[in-house]
């Protein structure tokens, strides 16, 4: 026996939807989502959070100052599934523009260590994105407006930046040479986990989200250089959250 659906994408049809719990403030239209734990810090320092003040978003947490105009700051998070939980809580608290934050590593021989990406289109290799967007194989950001801001904001800065593709999947063990030579030849710049799916909620909600990455290893040889603990890395890291604070404060 086989089934076969016919799926409508609408934001009605779901048994269980996003909500604001009852007691909680509404968050101001603007928020920042950091993917890991370090970046997310030194955010708290870059809006004035104490580190330590914080509530849960599920096993992530929450800053958020008690104004309908402030930021909000998230994170950390890993992978597609929990990436649009996150993502789905903000907008039903209020957010409509969204930075995240986050690492990738090199497809493109032409992007290394310590590179600063902002991604103009996501391959989707992750199974959160068909719930949202149907069999679509790619996503474009859900608007201009804030992939916009983030690159006038690293110009402003003189920051050198690439502009391109993502390749965004589950499975960072399964990053196989084959894949690795069809994203290279496809134009990919680099790959990650959650971009797809984060610009397929937002279009499917109706809000704008931007990315900026950096690059924090290398697999476009066909072998893995990690590049952590380079300063390059550290420093890059440090400029793109500037440009993060940047763009937050202009909106």
């Amino acid at each position: 026996m086989s089934f076969h659906f016919c799926v409508t994408m609408n934001a009605s049809d779901a048994i269980v939807n996003p909500v604001k719990p009852r007691n909680a403030p509404a968050l101001g239209p603007v928020a920042v989502m950091a993917a890991t734990r370090v970046d997310l810090f030194y955010f708290c320092d870059l809006f004035e959070f104490k580190r330590d003040n914080f509530q849960r978003l599920f096993i992530s947490r929450l800053y958020f100052k008690s104004s309908d105009s402030g930021v909000s700051l998230t994170g950390p998070f890993v992978g597609a599934p929990y990436a649009a939980m996150l993502l789905e809580n903000l907008i039903a608290r209020g957010v409509r523009r969204i930075v995240f934050m986050g690492w990738c590593g090199a497809v493109s021989q032409d992007v290394k260590i310590g590179d600063i990406i902002v991604p103009i289109r996501a391959v989707i290799d992750e199974g959160t994105s068909a719930h949202y967007v149907g069999q679509d194989r790619e996503v474009l950001p859900p608007a201009n407006a804030m992939t916009a801001s983030i690159q006038h904001a690293l110009e402003k800065r003189t920051l050198p930046f690439h502009t391109g593709p993502l390749w965004s999947t589950d499975a960072v063990y399964r990053e196989t040479r084959q894949k690795l030579a069809t994203h290279q030849q496809a134009g990919v710049l680099a790959v990650e986990m959650e971009v797809s799916a984060l610009w397929s909620v937002a279009r499917f909600r109706g809000v704008d989200l931007g990315a900026v990455l950096v690059v924090s290893d290398e697999l476009s040889t066909g072998s893995w250089e990690p590049g952590f603990k380079q300063e390059c890395f550290v420093r890059a890291r440090q400029d793109a959250c500037q440009v993060v604070k940047d763009v937050v404060c202009a909106q």
